[in-house]
């Protein structure tokens, strides 16, 4: 089939890994790890790396953690411009460099904004990468010979913003939600309370859901962890797998200290032909949607989410598949909730014969910040040419499910198609929203909740509903008698007393 020239598609993935026991480890930069990547996707175009790389118009780049924040340096230095610091070493000299967001749904939105931007013509070749350095951070920490990766190479930079403040707010980080563990943990127990199960239960169900996971992670030469674990070694809390937050032993929770680093090459068909790319390398992005859900105390039910279910079905519809037609799946899965979130509302089990993931998941094959989905779309591509005319999902997820974005890649051609994200945008806006009583006072119960252990003393998490008028507040405990029935019993629904002291809400047994 002969497609518009403008149309995009990928040719070019690359990855790199830096395991800690690798007898070569020396701890890279972040920029070091970009370029390796880089340099792969440069590499798998089939031709000359060099020209294709003076080619790229436009280098994007996914912000990694030791840039998330204002309020802390780089501990080891960094460059002052990412991406061109990237392009240097790799040869290029892109006329635009951007640098996105915090976000893990940032890979796939970018693929499909800059997809979208060679469709209309406004550019031909880019490039989308991304790297995270935290075993080098972890590795040095507490050492004296520390390695100063800083750069000052200058340029253009398109800085989009840090983006953390879409995701808290004084009163969720006042009440503990400064990390991802417990954010997903009040999730999890959400989802576990309107399904009925026991807590003993849904860590079994969590773990059915995640051991194969790891069994492609084990299978994984890109893998930070190739090791397969079984289901009650998952379960089981020992030294080892010791609770982070609630419900999660720390074998299902993202493994964030990694040194890693993905890239993707997307040019319009005419560049491909152009540049010599053989056809063979192409794979098309044939659907796509991007959606932004609820802050997380204004969702009417915090066991779903609205933005997966409406981008997963777009997605599909742009492509002109169901879900039965998707031969491979990689969903975002740095707990347990995005899985499920996806699998209950598109009816996939957790041993579905074509398997969740291709990488093997954030906890096992590693979790690099906010570019683990640019692993996953390299090897949805590496698959789609090995097994041309399926279709194969990618499942992007950012924030506290705050931003779900989807891909479904294909070799079988087919001319851009736009999705109608915006417009379905709206109906998440026009969904109802939970009264929140900031400084809550009285009886109420609870509605879904975490522990905290990484804390000094172990605290309890709450978000709960009050009895006088139904509005939901959140609150934290040491209580105990509380903190007891939160780590050894099911505390949903039970009741609590409220106070305030006009910052920070205090919850004890009623």
């Amino acid at each position: 089939m002969a497609v518009d020239p403008r149309t995009p598609v990928l040719v070019g993935v690359g990855q790199f890994t830096e395991r800690i026991d690798d007898p070569s480890y020396r701890g890279m930069s972040s920029v070091d790890l970009a370029t390796a990547a880089v340099q792969a996707a440069l590499a798998d175009t089939g031709v000359d790396a060099g020209t294709v790389a003076r080619a790229i118009e436009v280098f994007v780049g996914l912000r990694q953690f030791e840039i998330c924040t204002p309020f802390e340096k780089p501990p080891l230095g960094c460059s002052d411009n990412y991406l061109r610091s990237v392009a240097r070493r790799v040869g290029a000299d892109p006329a635009r460099a951007v640098l996105e967001p915090i976000g893990g749904n940032g890979p796939q939105k970018l693929v499909t904004e800059f997809a979208a931007a060679i469709a209309a013509g406004d550019i031909e070749v880019a490039l989308i990468l991304g790297s995270e350095n935290g075993s080098t951070l972890r590795t040095f920490a507490r050492r004296d010979d520390k390695p100063d990766h800083s750069e000052s190479v200058g340029g253009q930079l398109e800085d989009r913003g840090y983006g953390f403040e879409q995701y808290m707010s004084e009163y969720t980080a006042t009440h503990g939600l400064t990390g991802a563990p417990v954010q997903y943990g009040l999730l999890d127990n959400a989802r576990r309370g309107r399904l009925g199960l026991s807590v003993a239960d849904y860590r079994v169900q969590m773990a059915e859901l995640f051991a194969p996971f790891s069994k492609v992670a084990a299978k994984n030469p890109f893998s930070s962890s190739p090791v397969e674990r079984s289901v009650d070694e998952l379960i089981t809390v020992t030294d080892d797998n010791r609770m982070i937050c609630d419900p999660y032993p720390r074998l299902m929770v993202a493994r964030d200290q990694v040194n890693q680093g993905a890239a993707a090459l997307l040019m319009s068909v005419a560049a491909a032909q152009r540049l010599g790319v053989s056809e063979d390398n192409w794979v098309y992005l044939r659907g796509h949607a991007d959606q932004t859900e609820q802050d997380l105390l204004d969702r009417v039910d915090v066991s779903i989410s609205v933005s997966a279910r409406q981008s997963v079905a777009e997605a599909l519809r742009v492509a002109g598949i169901g879900i039965d037609d998707v031969a491979t799946f990689d969903l975002y899965s740095c707990f347990p909730f995005p899985v499920f979130t996806v699998c209950d509302e598109f009816g996939l089990a957790a041993d579905d014969p074509r398997g969740l993931t291709l990488t093997g998941g954030l906890p096992y094959f590693g979790g690099p910040g906010n570019s683990y989905s640019l692993h996953g779309i390299a090897e949805t591509v590496s698959q789609m040419r090995d097994h041309p005319g399926t279709f194969g999902l990618v499942g992007a997820n950012g924030g506290v499910m705050s931003k779900y974005s989807v891909g479904v890649y294909s070799t079988e051609p087919a001319d851009w198609a736009a999705d109608r994200s915006k417009v379905l945008q709206a109906d998440i806006a026009a969904l109802p929203k939970v009264a929140v009583t900031r400084d809550a006072e009285g009886r109420g119960r609870i509605e879904t909740y975490s522990v905290r252990y990484d804390w000094p003393v172990i605290t309890g998490v709450i978000i709960g509903r009050l009895d006088a008028d139904d509005s939901r507040f959140m609150a934290l405990t040491d209580d105990e008698d509380l903190v007891k029935l939160m780590t050894t019993g099911d505390p949903l629904g039970a009741a609590i007393a409220v106070t305030s002291d006009g910052k920070k809400n205090t919850a004890t047994p009623a």
